[in-house]
């Protein structure tokens, strides 16, 4: 009785390393429901009968997990970078927009002033020389 225990014991591990197998190249996403489900036990089984198992399914978890965490770590640094160039290039047109603006005042005011003094409404008080 003892040996059947023991047989039906590898028979049971033999399925979940299986399972965990055929969970990773089907879905690529691996968890114990997943795997419990896939070798036709319950997930209680693996955590309590069988803790080593259901650590090596955490790891690859943890691996995925960190994965997925070091992938979205390394876009959002390049968002960031992309980010404060565009900052950048917003604030150096503004600063020409002020420019410009001010350039633009400026002629405008002189504009105004030919006008008078070509219509002879405004008399220039600068003397030429």
């Amino acid at each position: 009785m003892n040996n059947q225990k023991a047989h039906n014991r590898k028979k049971t591990v033999e399925g979940i390393e299986q399972a965990i197998a055929r969970v990773q190249q089907a879905q690529g996403k691996v968890s114990i429901s997943a795997v419990a489900k896939e070798a036709g036990v319950t997930p209680a089984l693996i955590h309590n009968t069988y803790p080593d198992l259901a650590e090596k399914i955490r790891r690859l978890v943890g691996k995925a997990t960190r994965s997925q965490r070091d992938a979205k770590h390394d876009t959002l640094i390049r968002e960031r970078q992309i980010n404060h160039a565009l900052r950048q290039e917003l604030a150096e047109s503004r600063a020409d927009l002020a420019k410009l603006a001010s350039i633009n005042q400026v002629l405008i005011n002189e504009v105004a002033l030919l006008k008078g003094v070509a219509t002879e409404k405004v008399v220039s008080i600068l003397h030429s020389k």
